[in-house]
């Protein structure tokens, strides 16, 4: 921020196929975050995560920011921003040092995790988050913080995020064109997990399944850590198409319809309930049942979480996830879903919400707004532990990016 007097706050910036919001949080020495101001537009310019049009996104950015420095009363100069879509890449690694005085010290730990990160990548994908999920020390395993331990060996697994260079290029020359400093590029379901899981979740076993508008992230933490990470290509805009051409509504009608009416369990929709659906030009429009539109709307909602099912299974962790699902994002929120989920994975399912702030309590408790919300607590979290480059994202992205170019172009 430009004055001392901003130096305690942060601001979280969710860039989505559907929205665009920032929010600005203040915070104190015991981290405790007071949200003072947000702000809230439609996107465009985005597909399934990704930027399609620059321009469109740029103005999308900066009625957001120029909403939420009103609102907060101050002017946004750095942002921590989302980032997501079907180029995320993510791997589990491990990497195996000797430990130089017989006591892990911090550059111990910088050595086995560079050991780690020494993969093949393919040559267009970036290093987004190096996550240590534990350490091993000589035998000892299920080591969380090994600075200060004694050994001669130490191995260490992480878990790598990556995504496609043009990808972050492009997301940090739009925020760059709005005048403001990108500070960390953040995974959206990594961030959102700051928000709406509790560290019982994460030590237990639960997934994390953030339903945007492009696309639906999952995130799966056991042991504390993120252990996998994956995107799935059906979320809030194939719900909104769906309802457009089963009920012949415009789109735009199709959005508002689903945001107000839409069920995702038939059986909690009654046929004597009835919705006015616009029709296509100057036709009059029609009454629908709510039942009819529901019948719309489960079949994509079972696919999905189908998919995900699948994908958990596919990866091998359909089977430890005790503290169950959490469904979060926009798309989440509808009724319905919670039951259809439960149906489905035969597990615990909650909605979760932003939690861990004070101010705005009532505006920010939305499913919505968990990543812009979790972005914020990310950012202060580094802040307050002054966690070091290398052990959570490597050298800063775009610096990485500027390395990158430097040598490849």
């Amino acid at each position: 921020m430009a004055t001392s007097q901003e130096d305690n706050l942060i601001v979280g910036l969710d860039i989505g196929t559907s929205k665009v919001v920032a929010i600005v949080g203040e915070y104190n020495d015991e981290g405790e975050i007071d949200i003072i101001g947000f702000g809230y537009h439609k996107s465009r310019g985005l597909k399934k995560g990704v930027v399609v049009d620059i321009n469109a996104t740029v103005d999308s950015i900066r009625r957001a920011i120029s909403e939420a420095e009103t609102m907060a009363g101050c002017s946004i100069h750095g942002v921590y921003a989302g980032i997501a879509g079907s180029h995320i890449r993510s791997y589990n690694s491990q990497g195996v040092v000797a430990i130089k005085e017989r006591e892990v010290s911090q550059m111990d730990i910088d050595r086995v995790i560079e050991s780690a990160k020494a993969l093949a990548l393919p040559a267009d994908q970036l290093i987004l988050h190096t996550l240590p999920q534990e350490y091993l020390i000589d035998s000892q395993d299920g080591v969380r913080e090994p600075l200060g331990m004694s050994g001669v060996r130490m191995e260490a697994k992480v878990h790598l995020v990556t995504g496609a260079q043009t990808a972050a290029q492009n997301i940090i020359k739009c925020i760059e064109k709005c005048n403001l400093e990108v500070e960390e590029l953040v995974l959206e379901q990594l961030a959102s997990s700051y928000a709406v899981l509790t560290q019982d979740e994460k030590d237990l076993g639960v997934c994390l399944v953030d339903i945007g508008g492009g696309t639906s992230d999952i995130a799966v933490f056991s042991q504390g850590g993120v252990q996998y990470t994956a995107n799935i290509p059906v979320a809030g805009d194939q719900v909104t198409s769906d309802i457009a051409h089963a009920l012949r509504t415009p789109t735009k009608h199709a959005e508002e319809i689903k945001m107000k009416y839409a069920c995702a369990l038939t059986e909690l929709a009654r046929e004597d309930e009835t919705i006015k659906v616009p029709s296509v030009g100057d036709r009059e429009p029609r009454d629908l049942s709510r039942l009819t539109l529901a019948e719309v709307v489960e079949p994509r909602y079972e696919e999905l979480f189908m998919l995900i099912q699948r994908e958990l299974r596919r990866a091998g962790y359909e089977d430890l996830l005790p503290a169950g699902i959490v469904l979060t994002g926009g798309t989440a929120k509808m009724e319905g879903v919670v039951e259809l989920a439960e149906s489905i994975f035969h597990l615990p399912v909650r909605l979760g919400s932003p939690s861990g702030m004070k101010g705005m309590t009532d505006i920010m408790d939305n499913p919505i707004y968990s990543t812009g919300v979790g972005l914020i607590q990310f950012g202060v979290e580094n802040r307050l532990n002054e966690i070091s480059d290398t052990q959570t994202s490597g050298p800063g992205v775009w610096a990485r990016i500027k390395d990158w170019m430097a040598s490849n172009v």
